[in-house]
């Protein structure tokens, strides 16, 4: 009979809490930051947005909410959502990102 190694210790649920606020301040703060150069480039995506893989987990509104951080401890990851864009805008961005990397 084979030994099993030793599970490995989980995270107590405060500090995965922090960890999981933590990503998601992370990525808003990445959104907004983006959101500025964007603006500063002439460019707007209406549509940006922080997602988590609990979409109701936290979000800007509600972050003292008890019940809407129910989920929190367990964010893995928080992505900046950029949405969709129209085919000017695409041109716009694809123009800024050349011109940047032209510097």
């Amino acid at each position: 009979m084979s030994s099993k190694p030793p599970l490995p210790r989980r995270t107590p649920q405060s500090a995965a809490f922090n960890s999981g606020a933590a990503k998601v301040k992370e990525a808003m703060d990445a959104r907004d930051a983006l959101a500025a150069a964007l603006t500063r480039a002439g460019i707007q995506l209406p549509a940006m947005d922080v997602r988590t893989p609990w979409a109701d987990t936290v979000r800007e509104d509600d972050e003292g909410d008890e019940d809407a951080s129910e989920h929190a401890g367990e964010i893995r990851y928080a992505l900046v959502h950029l949405g969709v864009c129209s085919a000017p805008v695409a041109h716009a961005l694809a123009t800024a990102i050349t011109n940047g990397l032209a510097r």
